[in-house]
């Protein structure tokens, strides 16, 4: 029984620096949309166009198209989209920069506020942000007041190289099942897209700590209405393209 208590302890232990779901958030995001778009997307996009008789050319021009742009597309949206966030947390911190050089004690203040409103003596908070702006100030400003940190901080390059590459990734599986089975394109697009999708929410959830049967669901359902709408599409205007 010793044994054991001393075993959990220990596990309590190395757990406590184990690295934490939120550390993947930045990455994971940016991974789990791109390849997410990739398989949507992609597959939608041939559903509508293999329903409407186009030919196994064009169905394949098709499928390398929407992948290319889609993966510029992403990656274009995602630096842009995070660079402005980016540019955002830089003015802030410029701002406070220029705060604290001002007028210190008034950021001493906000400081110690923060952390009584968070449970602590005023005593205690005024210490404690004492040492903290001691140490680095627009570090303690920049976290407890700002919400800005390392794990937060926006990574426009990373982001934008995450979507491209995991929007290709995913976009290749419906482009292959609809090149490999052109007179079957339809179902071998979505069974294909269906799969992935799975495999996408299971390691999403597996990566984020999240319900496992939950984001499967969720991808599954949403890649199920996407291609069932655009296949509706297709038949609708029926046309070979």
């Amino acid at each position: 029984m010793e044994q054991s208590a001393t075993m959990q302890d220990n596990d309590m232990i190395d757990g406590h620096h184990a690295v934490h779901y939120v550390n993947r958030v930045g990455w994971l995001r940016a991974a789990v949309l791109g390849a997410n778009d990739g398989i949507v997307s992609t597959a939608s996009l041939l559903t509508g166009i293999a329903a409407s008789g186009a030919s196994r050319d064009t169905i394949l021009l098709s499928g390398i198209a929407a992948l290319v742009a889609g993966a510029m597309s992403m990656a274009a949206g995602e630096y842009v989209s995070v660079s402005a966030q980016s540019d955002t947390e830089r003015a802030d911190l410029a701002k406070e920069k220029k705060a604290l050089a001002q007028q210190p004690h008034v950021e001493w203040e906000e400081l110690r506020d923060i952390y009584v409103d968070r449970g602590l003596t005023a005593d205690l908070a005024g210490q404690v942000a004492t040492q903290l702006m001691n140490v680095d100030a627009l570090a303690a400003h920049a976290r407890d007041e700002l919400g800005i940190s390392d794990i937060s901080t926006a990574r426009p390059v990373q982001a934008a190289l995450t979507s491209a590459a995991t929007f290709s990734a995913g976009a290749v599986a419906p482009v292959l099942a609809a090149v490999a089975n052109p007179s079957h394109a339809i179902a071998a697009v979505a069974v294909t897209s269906l799969l992935c999708l799975a495999v996408l929410g299971y390691v999403g959830a597996r990566l984020g700590g999240g319900g496992v049967a939950r984001a499967v669901a969720r991808v599954v359902f949403w890649g199920v209405f996407a291609m069932l709408a655009t296949s509706g599409v297709g038949k609708l205007f029926g046309a070979a393209i």
